[in-house]
């Protein structure tokens, strides 16, 4: 599988909180600017750490 089989988290919702947390895909500043970069196992650490993040209760994102 190659780095490009790993679909971007991005909805195009792009907003940085004060931890540089994008509140759009809960991906972090740094995870975002290597996305393009990153290795598809990379790509899958990254997307399991936003399912994480998405879940989290105090996440500012996450009102609904």
């Amino acid at each position: 599988m190659t780095s490009k089989d790993v679909d971007s988290p991005c909805v195009r919702n792009c907003c940085l909180d004060q931890q540089d947390m994008c509140v759009g895909c809960f991906r972090m500043l740094d995870e975002i600017v290597g996305w393009g970069t990153a290795s598809s196992v990379r790509k899958k650490e990254i997307l399991a750490a936003c399912s994480r993040r998405k879940s989290r209760p105090d996440v500012d994102g996450n009102h609904e």
